[in-house]
């Protein structure tokens, strides 16, 4: 029985006898479904509220601060604008001119008739800064040729200390009283002025009674340290100098606003 013309019943285009009645053909490849939603790869963005609101009230917030800035430099300009207006002087730094640190302008606030007495002050103020510098350097010298240490702090005291409080406590008192004609300006510059004549002729002396050891260039100080270093003694006698000349014209500068101010009185 010839049985090479019979189909192949594994055949895939023979009907499925269990597909009722469909026929099946070649299978097709399934279509890729995009990712979306319900897959496990399926990207999601997720933008917390949260920091959308902070930062929305951050770019509030800087708008505010700004607007505050701004009304606060309007108001400032404001004022000066009628301080300047109603007469009244604004202290602005204008000296040293390199690094301004105090407003100083004899030649603008200060009375023609004045303004000789006031630059007299004014060198009797850069005259204790000179000394008191110069102090710091001399007592330098005598600590690197052995004289201790704390003789060296106790001048840089001296100087950071001086220096300021020369300038607050008489010379801006005696500046404000020139261009004012307060006399209690005036009289709380005299009081403070001798103490500071006091201290010159003390630094000048530096009995070591007083001030630790070496730590002021008086004429004792350099006497003591020509027996050590020579170097040393002229460094003191040169600082002694200073001092001396620093107390004589302080004395001038006393005696000359004295005669100015009962002059005006």
């Amino acid at each position: 029985m010839n049985r090479r013309d019979d189909p192949n019943p594994f055949d895939e285009e023979n009907v499925n006898p269990f597909a009722n009645g469909v026929s099946k053909t070649r299978s097709q490849p399934v279509a890729a479904v995009p990712p979306g939603f319900g897959q496990s790869y399926d990207a999601t963005v997720d933008i917390p509220l949260e920091n959308m609101n902070t930062s929305s009230q951050k770019s509030k917030d800087l708008a505010s601060w700004e607007a505050e800035l701004k009304r606060k430099e309007k108001e400032i300009k404001r004022r000066e604008d009628a301080l300047t207006s109603a007469g009244v002087p604004t202290e602005e730094k204008n000296w040293p001119p390199f690094f301004p640190i105090i407003h100083h302008d004899i030649a603008n606030e200060i009375p023609i008739h004045a303004q000789r007495l006031q630059y007299l002050a004014f060198a009797s103020w850069l005259g204790i800064v000179m000394c008191l510098v110069w102090n710091v350097i001399a007592v330098s010298v005598c600590w690197f040729r052995g004289g201790g240490v704390k003789i060296f702090f106790l001048a840089v005291i001296y100087a950071i200390l001086g220096c300021p409080l020369s300038y607050v406590l008489w010379y801006r008192p005696l500046y404000r009283a020139m261009r004012t004609d307060s006399a209690l300006k005036f009289g709380w510059f005299f009081m403070l002025y001798l103490i500071h004549i006091g201290f010159c002729i003390l630094a000048a002396i530096a009995p070591p009674i007083v001030f630790e050891g070496k730590s002021l260039t008086g004429i004792l100080a350099a006497i003591s340290t020509f027996s050590d270093h020579v170097l040393v003694g002229v460094f003191y006698l040169i600082g002694f100098g200073l001092f001396c000349l620093e107390t004589v014209l302080s004395l001038w500068v006393l005696q000359k606003i004295y005669m100015f101010f009962r002059g005006n009185k």
